[in-house]
């Protein structure tokens, strides 16, 4: 009898592919949302990946450039009104409220250095916020992901004991195609989640590092612009 019911395992096709076509509506359906939720925290994470390694090397080529000793007026031609990185948009608001600053005889207007550092701080926080765009697309996927393949996991083992109810039946056979179907939702939440919440964690780092470094570059910044408006005050 153990020797009819191994025979009977062995004939089934354990391939995912079969697994899924067999379950039901309810784990398919778990599976499927699980399959996109991981296609989608890729394409964060290779989107995201791509965009911090340009905007760190835009960073440092604009600095280069801003440290080389050109004049600013100068730095700001070429930059134009369409600056392409985050760091030439923060230098951008700045100087564009530093030019806006001067009245028509060529004065400066009261309060430049106020309106000058509140240009920055929204630029800095517009660029905060492109920083972080997404990201939490990785930490909801890293969160449910488990919780929802277990979901399937538990629908998938009710379903199976409901056939060993009808078939009266608890071989081998009986048991193990439900059990192995019920558990692949398992495996998929987790190939889901782990690389979400290891991903997560290291481009938050990457992007806090980089929100940093434009930090510093505002700071730098504005001190120039206040040494040049003190300087036109004496």
């Amino acid at each position: 009898m153990e020797t009819e019911a191994l025979g009977a395992v062995q004939a089934l096709d354990f391939s995912l592919a079969a697994m899924f076509a067999r379950s039901t509506l309810m784990v398919q359906a778990v599976t499927l949302f699980l399959a996109a939720a991981s296609l989608w925290s890729w394409a964060v994470i290779v989107d995201k990946w791509i965009a911090f390694r340009k905007a760190r090397r835009d960073a440092a080529m604009f600095e280069d450039a801003f440290w080389s000793g050109q004049p600013l007026d100068a730095l700001y031609e070429r930059v134009g009104t369409k600056p392409r990185s985050a760091i030439e948009r923060v230098f951008a608001a700045g100087m564009g409220e530093w030019r806006r600053s001067f009245d028509k005889a060529g004065g400066l207007i009261p309060g430049a250095r106020d309106r000058i550092e509140r240009a920055l701080d929204v630029a800095l926080a517009r660029e905060s916020d492109g920083l972080s765009t997404r990201l939490g697309v990785l930490a909801t996927v890293g969160s449910i992901a488990p919780f929802v393949g277990l979901f399937g996991t538990v629908w998938g083992i009710m379903t199976a004991f409901e056939a060993i109810s009808i078939q009266q039946n608890t071989n081998l056979s009986t048991v193990a195609p439900g059990i192995a179907e019920a558990l692949v939702t398992t495996a998929i939440g987790l190939l889901a989640a782990i690389p979400a919440v290891i991903f997560y964690n290291k481009l938050l780092a990457d992007s806090q590092r980089i929100g940093g470094q434009l930090e510093t570059f505002a700071d730098e910044f504005s001190v120039i612009l206040s040494r040049q408006i003190m300087r036109g005050a004496a």
